[in-house]
């Protein structure tokens, strides 16, 4: 990406991203994804297993050189200016990169100094990231003897150890307790008070609820794009029914059978906890027709009832429609 393909005098983005393409032979693993992140933003990026999500991510870290498109990470572009991106950017992937053989400051203090910091920054930093990982006391403990909730929030505090401006976090709450999850986020709502741009990929629809904005991309495409709410608003195919019965088992086969049969035209159906949620074209007309169906198998119907949809059914209408289609 060229310099004067940004507007002369244009404000400088966090993250600025125009037609990004990566394909590996005949294979488009990301293809002309563009959208910009604002400063103190914090930004989800979902999709399926396969979608592009990582590739994305270390196109934006200039890792993986673009087939076309490109971005700029704090005014740098990403694929030809790569040190000033990763001097002002921290990156936390989804596999564990700490050094369990040292200790929680020892791997403080080595990635401090894979960074450039000085001894005198790092004796000032190594107690503040500590304190932000709930870890005081703690710097002498073998990394290896962390609980899964430290590590990763020991991870966090090396990848800003730097006090980047803006953080990539690939999935970094995978395989953690609710709890520890949710003490991660309070510390990634932290850092974007403090004017830190964050961008997420997650697995978990309730912490992309936690993000200002969401991106979807399917297949390499980005989907939609915009607040979480919005999304929910716009996105949505269909109306949503939510479906509890004495036997929801029973009930996913029967309205499954049904679905694949073509006896009623059921957009999606899902298991949510005990609940059931179908994506119908018009909630009121299939109500009466889908409880009877369900009554018809001997399924005792307690409730159904129209909801508004929760974000993971509307990630799920979109990611389900063809980019063709689009």
């Amino acid at each position: 990406m060229n310099s004067e393909q940004f507007a002369a005098g244009s404000p400088i983005l966090p993250i600025v991203v125009q037609e990004l393409t990566k394909r590996f032979g005949e294979f488009t693993a990301v293809d002309h994804v563009s959208f910009q992140v604002k400063p103190g933003e914090v930004f989800g990026w979902l999709g399926p297993n396969g979608a592009g999500k990582t590739t994305t991510i270390r196109m934006l870290l200039g890792l993986v050189k673009p087939t076309s498109g490109g971005a700029r990470i704090l005014g740098f572009n990403s694929g030809t200016e790569t040190k000033e991106v990763h001097a002002r950017v921290g990156y936390m992937s989804q596999q564990f990169t700490l050094y369990n053989d040292l200790t929680a400051g020892q791997n403080i203090r080595f990635y401090g100094g894979v960074h450039g910091m000085s001894s005198a920054e790092l004796r000032q930093r190594v107690p503040e990231i500590l304190q932000m990982a709930g870890l005081e006391g703690r710097e002498r403990a073998l990394t290896s003897r962390l609980s899964g909730g430290w590590k990763q929030r020991l991870a966090l505090g090396c990848a800003i150890v730097h006090h980047p401006k803006v953080v990539f976090l690939d999935e970094p709450t995978a395989g953690v307790d609710p709890i520890s999850r949710r003490q991660f986020w309070e510390l990634i709502y932290q850092m974007a008070k403090e004017g830190v741009t964050v961008l997420v990929t997650t697995h978990y629809m309730d912490e992309a609820e936690l993000c200002q904005r969401v991106g979807f991309i399917s297949q390499g495409r980005l989907v939609a794009i915009d607040s979480p709410s919005r999304l929910k608003q716009t996105q949505m195919r269909g109306q949503v029914l939510e479906i509890r019965t004495a036997d929801p088992d029973r009930a996913m086969r029967t309205l499954k059978s049904a679905q694949q049969r073509g006896l009623v035209d059921l957009d999606d159906v899902a298991l949510y906890g005990a609940q059931i949620h179908v994506v119908v074209p018009e909630a009121q007309k299939y109500r009466g027709l889908l409880e009877a169906l369900l009554e018809s198998e001997k399924v005792k119907v307690l409730a159904i009832e129209w909801i508004a949809p929760t974000l993971e059914d509307v990630f799920i209408s979109s990611v389900k429609i063809p980019p063709a289609a689009r």
